[in-house]
């Protein structure tokens, strides 16, 4: 399980190719140029002074070279942090100073917030930019090919130090108690999880249609080419584009998001249907639970091959959910196989079989927020449990539900509602594309319910107007607020909305206002920036 000796066996075999936005081939890497590049990578920081334990930060896009600069910091015992390309100059700051990182690694995309990083950013000596020309920057390319294309001396496993998205606040570097140099071959625990939840192997082509610098994406990618996989890199989802590339390159396994489902499944069904799927063996999601219709969907369409798991980028659990497992029991994201999930309430009282809790773990690999030590302790408890702050519960046979994340909790009139179930319930609306539900303050009920719904493109256009679209992805108006636009279409839209609510939900669960955008703020990986709608909907 290491790309040398990948390299030595198989040294023509594809290790990875990227697609480009309209899936052309960008770049295809074998995995004797993947070994080469990321050993002259790894001599050239050891010749700069780098040790393991140092950390390389790396703010790019989905490109060639992406896979090449982690490998470089996997096999020298160094620590990666992995930025969001389109993060703003004070938000890259953030992380690349609060890491601590002694290298950065950009490319032309990230040019405007590398220039910022100059003078903000003291720790960082070696600055390199890939197939960019930028000030204060060393060209990747040139000096890379000068470097010994032979390993170092002494290999060590390095790991990420990955930050949190920041959906909930600003975000956390994450250092897990695996995060240690290792000896070279040591991949963790991930490796032989995937091997046999998945059958991952040499003869898989894994389809990876999400950015590398969130971390489920770049695990799978870094561990399927040391089982010596082929790697395709989409260098964005687009629904087309994926079906495309699993009919063009025989996938036999990916790995999705709900909202990446949602917009499969709403794609005119002859178009979808006209994709040849049936090289895949292995369908895998996780990052946020699934609506049961969609899941329903998407096993109807593909067949039980769409696998379910539950963990974060903190690595404290592992729960897996087979097809087989979910049909007998919807809705559950499954069984532990790393750590022990407990079930506690406010007061830290164990709670039993199906009473709703914070879910907690015990006897997994532990974790420390970076810098952070309250952060930290909030996430532990006396008992050394720690949680990533979710809400659910275990059913008689172990099997654990999500009801939603703790923070996103809506109290009203002293009532507990949990927004993924009304999120859920929108979601299955024919017209309905995407939603957001979340309190807000309210003088009466101390909160009241709020949705926010981005329609079916069909509907959209009768019903909202563009506005310009923010680096997170909202779509504001030019008063920096959400678009909003008046008219019989979208009054007739949220008075069909309400009904379909009124008459699926309880009164405490039913939305006080449904709202009508262009598009949401998601994260790329599927998560929704829903503080960012909390603030602007508490604010009037």
């Amino acid at each position: 399980m290491y790309i040398g000796s990948i390299a030595r066996e198989t040294p023509d075999k594809i290790a990875y190719l990227v697609l480009d936005g309209s899936g052309q081939v960008r770049e295809s890497v074998t995995y004797r140029q993947l070994d080469e590049r990321s050993n002259r990578l790894a001599q050239l920081w050891w010749n700069r002074g780098l040790r393991p334990g140092d950390v390389v930060a790396v703010c790019m896009e989905n490109n060639a070279r992406y896979l090449e600069v982690i490998w470089a910091a996997q096999r020298s015992g160094l620590l990666y942090t992995t930025a969001n390309y389109r993060l703003t100059p004070d938000e890259l700051a953030y992380l690349v100073n609060d890491s601590g990182a002694a290298a950065l690694v950009v490319s032309a995309a990230t040019a405007p917030s590398a220039r910022a990083l100059l003078e903000r950013s003291p720790s960082v000596r070696i600055r390199l930019a890939v197939g960019a020309d930028l000030p204060g920057h060393e060209r990747y390319e040139d000096v890379v090919a000068g470097a010994p294309a032979h390993p170092l001396e002494h290999e060590s496993e390095g790991s990420d130090l990955l930050y949190s998205s920041g959906t909930t606040g600003r975000p956390k570097g994450i250092r897990s108690s695996l995060a240690v140099p290792r000896p070279i071959g040591d991949g963790g625990p991930l490796p032989g999880l995937l091997q046999l939840l998945y059958g991952f192997g040499p003869d898989t082509v894994y389809l990876s249609p999400a950015p590398l610098y969130h971390a489920a994406p770049l695990r799978y990618c870094v561990t399927a080419t040391r089982l010596g996989a082929t790697v395709v890199v989409l260098e964005r989802f687009e629904p087309a584009l994926f079906l495309g590339a699993v009919s063009e390159y025989r996938a036999t396994h990916t790995q999705a998001v709900p909202t990446m489902f949602v917009r499969l499944l709403k794609m005119p069904a002859a178009q979808r249907l006209s994709y040849d799927t049936s090289s895949l063996r292995c369908v895998i999601h996780a990052a946020a639970p699934c609506p049961l219709h969609v899941k329903r969907a998407v096993l109807d369409w593909l067949g039980p091959i769409v696998h379910e798991y539950y963990a974060g980028s903190e690595g404290n659990c592992y729960v897996a959910c087979s097809p087989q497992e979910w049909l007998t029991h919807p809705g559950s994201v499954g069984r532990a196989l790393l750590g022990v999930p407990h079930i506690a309430g406010d007061d830290g009282t164990e709670l039993g079989p199906g009473q709703i809790g914070t879910v907690w773990f015990s006897g997994g690999p532990d974790f420390t927020y970076h810098n952070d030590p309250e952060k930290t302790a909030e996430s532990h408890d006396a008992r050394g449990w720690s949680t990533l702050g979710d809400i659910g519960y275990l059913d008689d046979e172990g099997f654990l539900y999500l009801t939603d994340r703790r923070s996103y909790t809506i109290i009203t009139g002293g009532v507990n509602v949990y927004p993924q179930e009304i999120e859920d319930l929108l979601i299955g609306h024919p017209d309905v594309l995407d939603a957001a539900v979340f309190g807000v303050p309210d003088p009466d009920l101390g909160q009241r319910v709020q949705a926010v719904v981005q329609p079916v493109p069909a509907v959209a256009e009768a019903v909202t107007e563009t506005g310009a679209v923010t680096q997170t992805g909202a779509v504001m108006g030019e008063d920096g607020r959400t678009t909003r636009t008046p008219g019989a279409a979208r009054a007739e839209l949220v008075a069909e909305l309400m009904r379909y609510c009124r008459e699926r939900l309880v009164g405490p669960k039913r939305p006080k206002d449904i709202d009508i955008v262009a598009e949401l703020p998601r994260h790329p990986t599927g998560k929704l920036y829903k503080r960012l709608l909390v603030d602007q909907y508490s604010d009037h």
